[in-house]
């Protein structure tokens, strides 16, 4: 869905203010819509609010004919203002992240345009309704800007990335290719040139971005919804897994109440249990996942996964066993 006309509008009044010449094809693709779309708006903006606004066919741009500081007031109803003010709560998802403060600052601008009404909403939707994002990365602003200039310009990248479980820093050369939030976390999607296939790098393990001068083609194969498609979270091995798990009643109900899979089909069973099955990419975030219901889920298969659980449990169930109580915790483990 595209971004609201007003954000649109306001985006072409900067501009305008700015003597930058904004087009109908600049601002289409900067929103991802139609030229059409657009005109729509620069004609609401000269018909409706009355806006000087004209076309400079040398420098290919619309101007102001006269200096504009201020953007008219936009009357907007209850309804749409209510709709705007979630928006500024789902904000606070992006707490941490390198999209907050210009988030913060893009709705102040616009809230200023909006008069008193909306602060009068502002204060009962705060009473109603919050976000609280669940342990966001601490991304580098200024890292998460390189990348994302890298994948617009389409400039072959190298990153200094370190792996989980080591300490070296390794250099990557890479075809950066996009930036997708998986499960409150950020990661880069990229061509490992090395390696010659596409990889997911988690953006807290980037130390170092240096774009070059070289640059490379985006093909028209790669589709991020393809991409993540059928995996559970961001891993991936390459395989087709086809789970199959029982709930007892009393997880089944929570089962039910979400979408935990574009392929999940539930089947209700005898004594208020019901099996989940879904076919995913990689198992590694599925078995995470199954551990975390404890006792209330049991997987049915497939025994790759079955047989990874047995042996977690086994070594849980030694690390806690009566024999271990008072011997010394591993390095790391205490709270020392």
């Amino acid at each position: 869905m595209s971004r609201p006309p007003l954000e649109r509008m306001l985006f072409l009044h900067e501009r305008m203010r700015a003597k930058r010449y904004p087009n109908c094809r600049f601002v289409a693709e900067h929103f991802e819509v139609s030229t059409r779309t657009i005109k729509r708006d620069v004609e609401f903006m000269v018909d409706r609010l009355g806006l000087p606004i004209d076309y400079d066919r040398r420098r290919y741009g619309f101007y102001y004919t006269r200096p504009v500081e201020q953007f008219p007031h936009v009357s907007l109803t209850e309804g749409e203002l209510f709709s705007l003010l979630v928006a500024k709560k789902a904000i606070e998802q992006y707490r941490g992240s390198p999209f907050h403060q210009p988030l913060e600052s893009a709705f102040s601008k616009i809230s200023s345009q909006l008069g008193q009404q909306l602060g009068l909403i502002a204060d009962r939707l705060d009473q109603a309704m919050s976000f609280h994002p669940f342990a966001p990365d601490a991304s580098n602003p200024e890292l998460f800007g390189s990348l994302y200039s890298a994948i617009h310009n389409h400039q072959v990248t190298k990153i200094g990335y370190r792996n989980l479980g080591q300490k070296t820093v390794k250099v990557r050369r890479i075809h950066p290719y996009h930036l997708a939030c998986v499960d409150n976390r950020w990661y880069l999607i990229a061509l490992d040139v090395e390696k010659a296939g596409i990889r997911n790098f988690l953006l807290p393990r980037i130390q170092t971005v240096e774009a070059t001068d070289e640059s490379f083609v985006i093909p028209k194969t790669f589709d991020i919804d393809q991409h993540l498609k059928g995996g559970f979270g961001i891993f991936q091995d390459g395989g087709d897994h086809h789970v199959s798990i029982r709930f007892d009643a009393w997880a089944s109900e929570l089962i039910q109440e979400r979408v935990w899979h574009p392929s999940q089909v539930i089947t209700p069973l005898a004594h208020g249990e019901s099996r989940l099955e879904l076919d995913v990419k990689s198992l590694i975030e599925i078995e995470r996942w199954v551990l975390s219901w404890g006792d209330h889920a049991t997987v049915e298969g497939p025994a790759r996964l079955i047989e990874s659980i047995r042996q977690k449990l086994a070594t849980m169930a030694a690390r806690y066993s009566p024999a271990t109580e008072g011997t010394s915790a591993r390095p790391g483990s205490g709270c020392g």
